[in-house]
C-alpha cells in the first residue's frame, strides 16, 4: 500500500488523538470518586439495615412500655376501688380480710410493675439514642455522598469537554486520510492494544520498542517514501521521520 508521506505523518497525529481519547475513557471509568461512592453506597446499605433493626427494636420496647403502663394503670384502678370499698365500711369480716389481702398483693404487683417500667424506660432511652446515632450517621453519609457526586459530575463534565475536543480533532484528521490507509490503521490498532501507528525512532519501533534487525532495516531504507511499511514484530504501521536514523 502507498500513501503520501505527509499523510502517513498525520497517522501519528491520529494515533495521538486516539491515545488521549483512550486515556480519557479510562480516567472516566476509574475516577477515585466512583470507588468512594460505591464504598459509601455499601456503607449506606449497612446503615439502612442497622436503622431498620434499631427502629424495630425501639418499636418492640415501646410496645412493652405501653403494656406495662396499661398494667400499672389497671392495678392502680383496682387498688383505688378496693381502698374505696375498704373505707366505705360495713363489709363482712371474711370479705374484709380478703380485700385487705388483695390490696397487699396489688401493692406488691404495682411495685414490681413500676420497677419493670423504670427498667424498660432506661432501655428505651438507650434504644432512642441508638436510633438517633444511626440517623446522624446516615445524614453525614448523605452529605458526604452529595459532595462526592458533585465532584464526580464536575470531573465528568471536564472529561466530556476534553473528549468532544479530541473527537473533533480526530474527525478532522480522519478526513485527510485515504479510506484504505485508515482501514489498515484501524485493524492494526485493534490488534495492537489501541496503537495502530508508531514512529520509527532511532531504528526502533515506538509501538513495541524493538529495534529493527539488519534485514528489516534494509527493507525500510529501500522502501519508497510513499510506501506504507509495518513493523515485523507488532505489525503496526511504521511512520518514518527525520528521527528514524535511516
Amino acid at each position: 500500500m502507498n500513501a503520501d508521506h505527509a499523510v502517513q505523518l498525520r497517522l501519528l497525529d491520529l494515533q495521538a488523538a486516539d491515545t488521549v481519547l483512550a486515556q480519557l475513557a479510562h480516567r472516566r471509568t476509574n475516577l477515585p470518586e466512583l470507588a468512594a461512592i460505591a464504598e459509601r453506597g455499601k456503607h449506606g446499605v449497612d446503615l439502612h439495615n442497622d436503622a431498620i433493626d434499631a427502629e424495630t427494636r425501639l418499636a418492640d420496647i415501646a410496645e412493652d412500655q405501653r403494656r406495662l403502663e396499661n398494667e400499672v394503670d389497671t392495678v392502680r384502678s383496682r387498688q383505688a376501688r378496693d381502698e374505696q370499698r375498704l373505707q366505705s365500711g360495713g363489709l363482712p369480716a371474711k370479705e374484709l380480710e380478703g380485700l385487705q389481702h388483695e390490696l397487699v398483693s396489688l401493692k406488691r404487683r404495682q411495685a414490681t410493675l413500676e420497677d419493670e417500667l423504670l427498667e424498660i424506660m432506661e432501655v428505651r432511652e438507650d434504644a432512642d439514642s441508638s436510633v438517633a446515632e444511626i440517623g446522624a450517621k446516615r445524614a453525614a453519609l448523605a452529605a458526604e455522598l452529595a459532595e462526592l457526586e458533585a465532584a464526580r459530575d464536575a470531573a465528568f463534565e471536564e472529561i466530556d469537554a476534553a473528549v468532544a475536543l479530541r473527537r473533533a480533532e480526530r474527525d478532522s484528521i480522519v478526513a485527510e486520510i485515504p479510506a484504505d490507509l485508515l482501514a489498515l490503521y484501524e485493524r492494526a490498532r485493534e490488534h495492537g492494544g489501541g496503537v495502530g501507528a508508531a514512529m520509527l525512532r532511532h531504528r526502533r519501533c515506538e509501538g513495541c520498542h524493538i529495534e529493527l534487525s539488519g534485514s528489516e532495516l534494509t527493507a525500510v531504507r529501500s522502501a519508497a517514501p510513499d510506501a506504507v511499511v509495518r513493523c515485523e514484530e507488532c505489525r503496526r504501521i511504521l511512520v518514518r521521520t527525520a528521527e528514524s536514523g535511516l
